[in-house]
């Protein structure tokens, strides 16, 4: 299956908190978009890899994405290194996205900023004819996305350029909210953690509305570039 779009994320969560509106909103202009996540989460505080694999499931279904794999990398310990690139490199060519989207360059986990790093090289490497990888015993053909982007976590990034997502903000927190086990719930006995805090909760829709404020809608989503953006004309922007 070709993707349009192949959104990676180093914990089930990553995506739908990074970029879940703007992929929402691509899926109802009919492009096709899956979701790639490098580990299971494991040592996350609060749930379960059981529990994880429920709410990651449920909210692929609620951002109607077309594929959803987890690659059951270390959480924590992944490394950028050749056998994790090469796992990447095997999603990438699997579904020949024109466009891949990863984590934050910089973060608070430390999983974001690896992640990030490791699946932008392997974009790059995925492009390289002698690196030979297979997918179900058959020989994968070279294949480089022509974008990538990053979307912005917990730090306050400056986005290099932010979408407008009114229409889909609330398909975003629907699907945030399918990880029932990680964010604010007054009533769980859970560890407190910072994403589970009522402050974390409400940040997700003001700081949307603030992107959205800049450029003049009502919710936005950031994201920052590798190389120069490039317009047709100067109509393009909004």
């Amino acid at each position: 299956m070709k993707l349009d779009i192949l959104a990676f994320g180093a914990h089930p969560d990553d995506v739908e908190l990074g970029c879940g509106g703007t992929l929402a909103k691509e899926i109802a202009l009919g492009k096709k978009v899956g979701i790639v996540d490098l580990t299971r989460g494991e040592l996350g505080t609060r749930g379960s890899v059981e529990l994880r694999n429920e709410e990651a499931a449920a909210a692929a279904k609620i951002l109607g994405v077309s594929v959803r794999e987890n690659l059951d990398m270390r959480d924590a310990f992944f490394v950028n290194d050749e056998a994790h690139q090469l796992k990447i490199i095997e999603m990438i060519r699997k579904y020949q996205p024109e466009i891949v989207i990863c984590n934050a360059i910089d973060d608070r986990h430390i999983d974001h900023g690896k992640g990030s790093k490791l699946v932008s090289d392997a974009c790059f490497l995925s492009g390289l004819m002698k690196i030979e990888t297979e997918h179900k015993g058959e020989k994968q053909q070279a294949w480089r996305p022509k974008l990538v982007y990053h979307y912005i976590q917990w730090k306050n990034i400056t986005p290099d350029f932010v979408v407008d997502i009114t229409g889909y903000n609330d398909k975003r927190i629907e699907a945030i909210l399918a990880y029932g086990s990680q964010f604010y719930n007054p009533n769980s006995n859970e560890p407190e953690t910072p994403i589970a805090s009522k402050n974390f909760l409400d940040s997700l829709n003001y700081r949307a509305q603030d992107l959205g404020r800049l450029i003049g809608v009502d919710y936005a989503e950031g994201f920052t570039v590798e190389r120069y953006l490039g317009v047709n004309s100067l109509g393009d922007l909004i």
